[in-house]
């Protein structure tokens, strides 16, 4: 049976565990995140279908279990798995995709390596999932595809099934049409994006420097443009717009252009907080703390993160602050992805490195000023630290939209506001106004923010978490999913 609804991730929707020489699908331990989200969707369809790939051992090798029915509490559905070499996966998603296309993505043009990309690779790849979605699509279904390495897919589909519905999310920044102009495969990126009935971002900014760059090298009209929502910053901030291009038209075509920010779950996460065993850990942590202030800064293994700028204004913060010596501790959380990338694992050493420096220049018998995670926190657990803490520090230098520091406004209370410094070329910025904002590239801009942050009274801290928090309720996961609804229900 064909299906009304087809996504297309690369990433499998369940984790696959050996037990006892079988194999067990499982939901993935994280009950956050965009995984859980887009299996919401799935349970709409009378029969939905989730497109990934799986490790074979040679090119053209047979999948053990192409197809898995799934029946969990997100509904029943089918997920088609294409198999892809070790080889493979890493020219298509490791070089390609994180060498040559994520830097330009978040204005990092010197990061950018042409020369290493695989582009017949990554094609390749991207006309297999197309391959396998056309398989799975009845005639009228929706075909939705997510974030970047898999730019090229919608193309290959309109040439396999031309009246299907395409639709495609960003889950990335959305670059400036120069800084997009440096990519050499430009022209077919962005005839495959043009081929799409909606192409979807977080905030405004982005579609519009798409609409840009889709006016600088195609001949295509603004067929339509309305105001911002003041919901969205747009006037005032780094990332503001006050205007967004809604619809592009080209050789008859209409393609929608959607600026919509994801959210998180704020009732899933008071509910885990609310559990005795959150109770316990968040007594356990207080214990730790011994009446210290907590600093939480939660990230990966990332030059875009801007971790190594968070851990050099901390350290100027102990360096003009003695008094807070024994009284503050920041907690980093900074996970390697396995990518064996030269770039990231010198990104890893950097900040270990620049950890165990402050540590050996301020850490006392009894202190020690950071806590370093480079292991994955358990979400229930690291929602125990967000309410423990007094201030969440999220400073990319560029980032799509931080769920991060959502997660930690969901996890407060009012009794107990906590304070966000946030980055200002964070998506979500626009729509969280009343975070102390900084500029990660100015060190004095970024020790104003701390100190303003720490001198913070009490009435403005429950004032300002109150209205983030009512931005957080606002844009959660259910708007962001009704929102997407009306969308692709104006399509059919």
């Amino acid at each position: 049976m064909q299906s009304d609804l087809v996504i297309v991730y690369h990433r499998q929707p369940f984790e696959e565990v050996r037990v006892d020489g079988a194999t067990e699908y499982r939901e993935h331990t994280s009950p956050n995140g965009i995984v859980p989200t887009l299996k919401n969707f799935v349970q709409t369809a009378e029969q939905g279908a989730w497109i990934a790939w799986k490790h074979v051992d040679e090119v053209g090798g047979e999948v053990d279990q192409p197809r898995v029915t799934m029946s969990d509490r997100h509904g029943d559905y089918e997920v088609v798995r294409i198999g892809l070499t070790a080889a493979q996966v890493e020219s298509f998603y490791h070089v390609t995709s994180k060498a040559a296309l994520w830097p330009v993505l978040h204005s990092f043009a010197l990061h950018f390596d042409a020369q290493a990309a695989d582009w017949d690779t990554f094609r390749d790849v991207n006309r297999r999932f197309a391959e396998a979605a056309c398989a799975e699509a009845s005639d009228d279904a929706l075909i939705w595809i997510h974030d970047y390495n898999l730019w090229l897919v919608p193309a290959f589909i309109r040439e396999i099934k031309p009246d299907a519905k395409i639709a495609f999310f960003h889950h990335t920044p959305f670059p400036s049409a120069d800084l997009f102009a440096l990519l050499p495969w430009r022209d077919e990126i962005v005839d495959s994006l043009l081929a799409c009935d909606i192409v979807g971002f977080h905030i405004p900014r982005y579609a519009e420097n798409f609409a840009q760059v889709a006016r600088s090298l195609r001949n295509v009209e603004v067929e339509e443009k309305v105001a911002v929502e003041p919901g969205l910053s747009p006037q005032g901030a780094a990332l503001s717009e006050p205007e967004v291009t809604t619809k592009l038209r080209i050789d008859g075509h209409t393609v929608r252009l959607d600026a919509w920010p994801i959210g998180t779950n704020p009732v899933l996460i008071q509910q885990i907080l609310s559990e005795p065993i959150a109770e316990q850990r968040l007594e356990r942590i207080r214990t730790e703390l011994a009446g210290q202030q907590l600093i939480i800064s939660v990230g990966r293994v990332d030059y875009t993160k801007g971790t190594i700028e968070t851990l050099l204004a901390y350290e100027r913060l102990l360096e003009r602050r003695p008094d807070l010596h024994g009284k503050i501790k920041l907690m980093v959380t900074s996970v390697a992805a396995a990518t064996g990338m030269t770039v990231y694992e010198d990104t890893r050493g950097d900040i270990e490195q620049q950890v165990g420096r402050i540590h050996g220049r301020f850490a006392s018998l009894d202190w020690g000023p950071i806590m370093l995670y480079t292991t994955p926190v358990p979400f229930e657990e690291l929602l125990s630290y967000y309410r423990a803490a007094d201030m969440c520090w999220i400073t990319p230098l560029r980032d799509g939209l931080n769920l991060v520091a959502k997660e930690f406004v969901a996890s407060r209370h009012a009794g107990d506001p906590g304070v966000l410094l946030l980055s200002e070329f964070t998506g979500c910025s626009v729509e969280l106004p009343d975070a102390v904002t900084t500029n990660p590239y100015s060190q004095d801009d970024l020790d104003a923010a701390i100190d303003r942050s720490l001198a913070m009274t009490d009435d403005e801290r429950i004032d300002r978490m109150g209205r983030l928090s009512e931005s957080v309720d606002h844009f959660d996961i259910e708007h962001w999913a009704e929102h997407i609804f009306k969308q692709f229900h104006e399509l059919r």
